[in-house]
């Protein structure tokens, strides 16, 4: 009975011996399979570009009003420099500089002294009144603007044009002693005298011809 106890004991303790480093590269084996993985991620995490935080988008700057012009004059977005053949129509089309001549030939006075009315002879002054603090900036004498290099068109005969956001319509007729051209060539400006608003052309002292303000 003893040789085979100690038989016995010899078998199992091959058997473990067998076992144990079958364990051991089995775990080794699976060490060395999550290495890999563990270098991609952390390869994956350094490839990877960081994400930050985008700034808070800044408001658009508020566009500001042009004001280059003649005299400083802000022209309802018509720049001095820029030819309109008269003036263009609120519609958007370009008058041809035949059509605004002849519209303002249609204007002339035969007689001024006895076609031109005042504001007084009239009744008075009916129309839009400009605020104080706007018609400091862009009107009276130290603001100069010439007829044909803004939006206009022609009502019952007279001119009409837009200025600094405004309509200036003739009331009055324009002096016969005055050139086809001088709404082409002359600096004018706009006035408020005694009883109403008056277009002045500073090459004729003295002469205002009737206007009406409107939008």
């Amino acid at each position: 009975m003893k040789p085979v106890r100690f038989i016995s004991t010899g078998v199992l303790l091959l058997l473990l011996g067998a076992v144990a480093p079958t364990y051991a590269r089995q775990e080794q084996h699976e060490r060395e399979q999550g290495k890999p993985e563990q270098g991609q991620q952390r390869q994956q995490e350094k490839a990877a570009p960081q994400q930050h935080q985008q700034p808070a988008s800044r408001p658009a700057q508020t566009a500001q009003r042009p004001q280059q012009a003649f005299g400083g004059v802000y022209h309802g977005g018509v720049r001095p420099t820029e030819p309109t053949h008269g003036g263009v129509h609120p519609s958007g089309v370009p008058q041809h500089q035949g059509q605004v001549r002849s519209g303002f030939v249609q204007s002339r006075a035969r007689s001024w002294s006895t076609e031109h009315r005042t504001w007084s002879q009239r009744g008075g002054y009916n129309g839009y009144r400009i605020p104080d603090d706007r018609f400091k900036l862009y009107f009276g004498r130290e603001h100069f603007f010439r007829i044909s290099r803004l939006p206009m068109l022609f009502v019952g005969g007279y001119p009409r044009f837009q200025y600094d956001g405004y309509w200036i319509t003739f009331v009055d007729p324009w002096p016969e002693t005055w050139p086809a051209t001088w709404y082409e060539t002359d600096d004018c400006y706009l006035d408020y005298t005694d009883d109403g608003y008056y277009l002045y052309d500073p090459m004729y002292p003295g002469v205002g011809i009737a206007v009406t303000i409107s939008f």
